[in-house]
């Protein structure tokens, strides 16, 4: 099996040759902010798997932000064009967590590292989100690392 980055670029010659915009338009803006992370730094260099899947999730978080941002101020269907823009790269994350999920997780990395009080909120989060690997939103992390830690 090839990398994700192959998987994307099959994906949008897939897209292209079926004319589907929307996909076409979304993995186009997705491999161009996958290869800004590859020249990003020092030099030049392929992006791990993980680290594909981390720009994925960046670019995902924006979308729903941005959903969010024009549904406030009334423009329905730019919000939506957003929205549909997230389901496409949604595909190609790592299913998310359930609150339940992240709970326990998140009760076993604060036993494992013996973490208390909200003064160890630093250590905590960083073993959480060790545990949690990329398969939760950061805030929803730490939403409950402090639930469990106050």
């Amino acid at each position: 099996m090839g990398t994700l980055k192959d998987r994307l670029n099959d994906d949008l010659h897939s897209a292209m040759k079926g004319r589907d915009e929307l996909t076409t338009s979304t993995l186009r803006m997705t491999l161009a902010a996958v290869r800004n992370a590859e020249v990003a730094g020092a030099e030049a260099r392929d992006l791990s798997d993980d680290e594909v899947t981390a720009v994925l999730a960046k670019e995902a978080k924006k979308r729903r932000e941005a959903a969010t941002a024009f549904a406030d101020a009334g423009r329905a269907d730019q919000a939506a064009k957003e929205r549909s823009e997230g389901e496409v790269i949604e595909r190609y994350l790592p299913k998310q967590l359930t609150d339940e999920e992240i709970a326990g997780l998140v009760t076993d990395a604060l036993a494992a590292g013996g973490f208390t009080g909200k003064a160890q909120m630093g250590p905590a989060m960083k073993a959480a989100q060790a545990a949690v690997a990329g398969r939760a939103e950061g805030g929803r992390v730490a939403a409950e690392v402090r639930r469990q830690l106050g």
